[in-house]
């Protein structure tokens, strides 16, 4: 019989085990030059909406001002005369227009900012070759989008935002429900985990918290990024638990639980359903305004632009540019909502995989990327997670709370560290 169990126990209760101190020594181990990056990564993209609503601005002003927008829909009647079709024409040149004039922005934001901050690893080309496909997926959503708003625009003039709201949230469910099949295979492979500790004891905290899961799969996303992330995916008969690449490399099996465990959260926790109600409630209230403010502003600028009412498919042009104005204090909020769910997936994750110093590891990954102690106004503003510090202190509360509950050998304090990254 071995007594090394009860040594550590003893050495544990010896030196009492406390969240504050535990928290800070995690924290410490980000310091001087990678936390400098970190921060102003992170800092860096407060500024990123602003500058996107501005090129909007630019953007889809400029299809006003120089009457790209009407001819687009007079090319768009002369096509065909049925008027449901006509929408779906005029989104084609619409939507390639706006993503060759915002390419630039878009090169810098999704490829020339995540290199120099040494979180990409795409070439140019294979980059160039994703927003393609993005390219094609975002055409076939936007004519299905653009036939139903403006189906709806036309038969219900006066309440048009109300059952908009609606076809946004439906729109939304369905591609939540076919991305695991149709769009998500697009950019990455997804390949069913090999037998081993790591998939056994995924499976078994899914069929603890009665997840209708049996398979694990991998997705091969450090082709692109060096994030780590995963999720339980998908909606209905298409729930899919996948785990990337990067966390399977970078990290060990107690962090790899941890993680997943947050995931399985927001599935048990109903958080899909929740957001899709979340995002039918917003898209309402920003057509109530678009509905109330673009006659008005059609009335004082249409004839310069050419845009006879809002059911004229040109009038696309200004509804971008107000959504775009109404998208910077929309994102603050969507950010405090996301943010409320992460944090009760977090409590529920320390609860499913119990593994506290394996979640504050991760939570220190995490901040390669997130400025890990910002002022509480940053936190409430920019964060759709919680922080770092956030996350490693509640990760610590929950440790110091089943201390007793949890093995000898990780009752103590313990800065747990992932595996080095690989070469």
């Amino acid at each position: 019989m071995s007594f090394m169990p009860d040594l550590l126990a003893a050495a544990a209760a010896a030196v009492p085990f406390d969240p504050e101190t535990a928290t800070r020594a995690y924290l410490d181990t980000l310091q001087g030059a990678a936390r400098a990056k970190s921060d102003a990564y992170f800092e860096g993209g407060y500024w990123l909406p602003l500058w996107s609503a501005l090129i909007s601005l630019l953007v889809y002003g400029a299809m006003l001002q120089f009457g790209w927008a009407a001819k687009w829909s007079s090319w768009a009647s002369r096509l065909t005369h049925r008027e449901w079709l006509k929408p779906a024409i005029f989104s084609v040149p619409f939507i390639v227009t706006a993503s060759i004039l915002t390419l630039p922005w878009s090169l810098y934001t999704g490829y020339f900012r995540e290199h120099q901050y040494g979180m990409s690893n795409q070439s140019l080309g294979q980059w160039f070759s994703e927003a393609g496909i993005g390219l094609g997926v975002g055409l076939v959503i936007n004519i299905i989008f653009f036939t139903i708003i403006y189906a709806v625009i036309r038969k219900s003039p006066r309440r048009w935002w109300l059952w908009g709201a609606g076809a946004v949230g439906v729109l939304v469910a369905f591609m939540i429900m076919l991305a695991p099949l149709f769009i998500d295979p697009l950019f990455n492979k997804y390949t069913p985990m090999k037998g081993g500790p790591v998939r056994s004891e995924i499976l078994r905290i899914a069929h603890e918290q009665e997840i209708p899961a049996h398979d694990v799969y991998v997705v091969d996303a450090s082709r692109q990024t060096k994030r780590i992330s995963a999720n339980v995916g998908g909606l209905g008969p298409t729930v899919r638990i996948a785990l990337n690449d990067n966390l399977l490399n970078r990290s060990n099996i107690q962090g790899i639980k941890a993680v997943m465990g947050h995931e399985m959260g927001h599935y048990k926790l109903h958080h899909i359903v929740s957001l899709l109600a979340y995002v039918v409630l917003m898209a309402a209230a920003g057509l109530f305004i678009l509905w109330w403010a673009a006659p008005r502003i059609l009335a004082a600028y249409g004839d310069r632009w050419g845009v006879r009412s809002v059911a004229d498919p040109a009038s696309a042009a200004l509804l971008s540019i107000l959504l775009a104005l109404l998208g910077v204090p929309g994102g603050i909020l969507f950010n405090s909502i996301g943010r409320h769910h992460e944090s009760e997936a977090d409590a529920f994750g320390l609860e499913a995989a119990r593994e506290p110093d394996g979640f504050a590891m991760t939570a220190m990954q995490l901040s390669e990327y997130r400025k890990i102690e910002p002022a509480a106004w940053e936190e409430m503003l920019f964060y759709d997670h919680p922080s770092g510090r956030t996350r490693v202190r509640m990760a610590m509360d929950w440790k110091a709370k089943h201390l007793a509950e949890l093995p000898p050998e990780q009752r103590g304090m313990i800065v747990m560290t992932p595996p080095a990254e690989p070469k």
